[in-house]
């Protein structure tokens, strides 16, 4: 049986009244952005965080750090996004619990905090190469110069770091983007849930996610021109070199 190609159909009408079909892709889009924005924030911030504890001399800081990315690293994205969504209230307390099941838009602060965390395994690794990276003079001029611990992180330390890790740091920030389209298995309507629930209402699978594969193509390039002008813009002239 010959596959019947429409092209048109992303102008026709959705059966779930959204608007067209075009509509409930571009819905999707929208959701898949913000959970990716949320998620990096927080893989962002809580990477940088381990990253440094496993930089620093204290030896239960290290071991802290290490345990973390162990254990968030080495876990699927899928299984971890069903503990945090299914498991994790029936943990808790019944009131707790209920609490969570209740919650408006559960789904998305599960995918967002879910992938955050799992990708801050990746973003705390990426921070400890480029903290390791650095040439050790650099910490002991700043001690030398009378900064404290935190003042040389924050001040010497991490400032050059992000530099030479920006390249990576986008390469995970992609990777944030595209494992947000595993959180439809918890019911978050993003791209590729919207993707599919046209493919069902309609039967054009392939040009439902010839379109979605498009939509990720678009938002990818998008990134990573952004981040390359960034990787210019900050970059130390004679240090860091910036094509």
């Amino acid at each position: 049986m010959n596959y019947h190609w429409n092209w048109h159909v992303f102008f026709e009408p959705s059966p779930n009244g959204t608007g067209t079909y075009l509509d409930m892709l571009l819905s999707g889009l929208e959701v898949t952005i913000v959970t990716a924005l949320a998620a990096w924030v927080i893989a962002l911030a809580t990477g940088t965080i381990v990253g440094v504890m496993r930089t620093l001399p204290s030896k239960v800081a290290n071991l802290f750090g290490f345990c973390y990315v162990e254990f968030f690293r080495n876990m699927p994205l899928l299984v971890q996004l069903f503990l945090w969504f299914f498991v994790l209230p029936e943990l808790l307390p019944a009131s707790w619990g209920l609490w969570l099941k209740q919650l408006p838009n559960a789904p998305f602060y599960t995918a967002a905090i879910g992938t955050g965390l799992f990708m801050s395994a990746r973003v705390a690794e990426q921070t400890r190469a480029g903290i390791n990276s650095l040439p050790r003079g650099q910490k002991n001029a700043a001690t030398a110069l009378g900064l404290t611990t935190s003042q040389v992180y924050r001040y010497v330390l991490l400032p050059i770091s992000f530099r030479i890790i920006l390249p990576p740091l986008t390469s995970e920030f992609l990777s944030t983007i595209k494992n947000t389209s595993v959180a439809l298995t918890i019911g978050l309507i993003e791209l590729t849930a919207e993707a599919r629930a046209m493919q069902e209402f309609s039967f054009q699978v392939f040009e439902a996610f010839t379109a979605a594969t498009v939509l990720y193509l678009l938002i990818n390039i998008v990134v990573v021109i952004v981040m390359h002008l960034v990787e210019r813009g900050v970059a130390i002239p004679g240090y860091i070199t910036g094509k």
